[in-house]
């Protein structure tokens, strides 16, 4: 059975960094892509960035362009969200997301229901 697990959220001040991580455990393939999401209290949930590492593939929402980074390391089955220069507005609940439809998310890295596999979510709070 396909789990994803995040960790790392926690409560930073404007202009901190955190590193968001995703372990995924009981794939069948390696060749898989994976996504972060995140919803803030009262909005619906967006896309913030994307990896198919089979693809050579990332995305990122403009929102978050040039401040997060998102990368994989395929020996420990894990995904990181690398996030600098942290403002108010990305306080949200981070979610990470997979497939095995690589192409798919591809076209379109956003699509929620592109992504088969959920984690639980980890809090993250940007403090001003």
């Amino acid at each position: 059975e396909e789990q994803l697990v995040e960790s790392g959220g926690d409560l930073v001040q404007t202009g901190g960094s955190l590193r968001l991580s995703c372990t995924a455990s009981g794939f069948t393939s390696d060749d898989y892509a994976m996504g972060w999401f995140r919803q803030a209290p009262g909005k619906e949930r967006e896309g913030v960035s994307c990896i198919s590492p089979s693809d050579g593939f990332t995305y990122y929402a403009d929102s978050v362009k040039g401040r997060f980074t998102i990368s994989s390391d395929n020996a420990k089955n894990t995904v990181y969200l690398q996030m600098n220069s942290l403002k108010p507005e990305d306080t949200a609940v981070y979610y990470c997301a997979a497939t095995y439809h690589t192409s798919v998310v591809i076209t379109t890295p956003t699509e929620e229901d592109d992504y088969d596999y959920w984690g639980q979510g980890t809090q993250v709070t940007v403090s001003s």
